[in-house]
């Protein structure tokens, strides 16, 4: 019998409702994606039908609105601004700004760094964060990066929900341009945290720092995996190289268009941030309530497994992660994620109502 593959991803039920022999209409609530409860924006279904006459055209090669939008959105310019196929393929185009050379990856965090990295001939450096909390301990940091030619690390980090403060990062980039390191930071959730100045984005520092990267999806924040839109900033020459990697036309012509109004809504915005300061806090001491081990979260999504004496009585992560899935609902394993081997559970945030049936099938499951 061949050994189960777990999927690399959240939001992939079909193979793992077959290995658990459940049919596949089995009922499920998804808590295993981190995508944002509110969206899309109510307008984008009718203005993306709206836009469809456009589909007889090729796109602009060069994405000018969109870039101009995103520049403006960021107090940028737009040639600091590579419009991507989603988050994805602007890791995939920073791993070949560095073909055949040295990377270093902060780990646990996502997969796609290593994937990029691999298919880039990059050979690997792992730097483990605390096994206690996943902190960060900036001094090894740096100390490892002596023969690094890159940097990838996740802010907030996914799946831990830590986040590496911006007075950190100043430290970290100061160190990293003497060394002649760039850092790719992948900014995917940072839009979904709260509004404290050190958690800020580092788009700032760009000016500063010209080996800084930043790396962002619109895929979280609007709810919109299916459409693929995502974003590179840097200096523009950074920008320029990476653009050369970039097949033509890679981002079609509704994504493209979707940015500027996408951009514009700000009543989304407020009614996130409004969602996020009213749920987090309510689902951190829901969780800890019920004698999970807990990493303390800043981000839309919290990485917890049961508690000692859970264990002890045998519950698992696997054992939680079958016994929730029983039950309609379906939680991120983290059998794929280097250096938690499994023994680690990831949910996202939701709305209210979804959050409560959470909780509450989870006590059920933990007795």
């Amino acid at each position: 019998m061949s050994k189960f593959i777990w999927p690399s991803h959240g939001g992939q039920a079909e193979a793992l409702l077959a290995h658990f022999g459940l049919p596949a209409d089995h009922r499920l609530d998804d808590f295993s994606a981190n995508l944002n409860p509110l969206g899309p924006p109510a307008w984008v279904r009718d203005w993306l039908a709206k836009q469809l006459t456009g589909l007889e055209r090729y796109p602009a090669p060069d994405y000018p609105a969109a870039r101009q939008a995103i520049a403006a959105h960021h107090q940028l310019q737009p040639e600091q601004v590579l419009l991507t196929n989603g988050g994805a393929e602007a890791i995939f185009l920073t791993a070949a700004l560095h073909a055949g050379k040295r990377a270093a990856i902060l780990t646990p965090s996502f997969g796609e760094y290593a994937r990029a990295c691999h298919a880039h001939r990059l050979s690997i450096s792992e730097i483990p964060l605390s096994p206690l909390d996943f902190s960060l301990d900036i001094d090894a940091l740096i100390a490892a990066l002596s023969d690094t030619d890159v940097l990838f690390l996740c802010r907030p980090n996914n799946p831990t929900a830590t986040l590496i403060d911006f007075s950190t990062m100043v430290v970290l980039l100061e160190h990293t341009a003497a060394l002649n390191c760039r850092v790719v930071v992948d900014e995917a959730f940072i839009d979904m945290v709260d509004n404290n100045q050190d958690k800020a984005p580092l788009t700032t520092l760009l000016a500063r720092y010209p080996n800084l990267v930043l790396l962002h999806s619109m895929t979280k924040f609007y709810t919109l995996p299916g459409l693929r839109l995502g974003y590179l900033l840097a200096d523009a020459a950074t920008v320029q190289a990476a653009q050369a990697h970039q097949p033509p036309w890679s981002v079609n012509h509704l994504a493209a268009e979707l940015v500027a109004p996408l951009l514009a809504d700000d009543a989304f915005t407020r009614r996130t941030q409004r969602w996020w300061a009213s749920e987090h806090p309510s689902m951190t001491q829901a969780l800890a309530q019920l004698g999970l081990e807990v990493v303390p979260s800043q981000a839309c999504f919290f990485l917890f497994r049961p508690g000692a004496e859970q264990r002890a009585s045998g519950i698992t992560s696997d054992v939680l992660f079958e016994r929730l899935l029983r039950r309609g609902v379906l939680v991120r394993h983290t059998h794929n994620f280097a250096g938690l081997n499994g023994e680690w559970l990831r949910v996202a945030l939701r709305d209210e109502p979804a959050n409560r049936r959470l909780i509450k099938v989870l006590n059920d499951c933990l007795r």
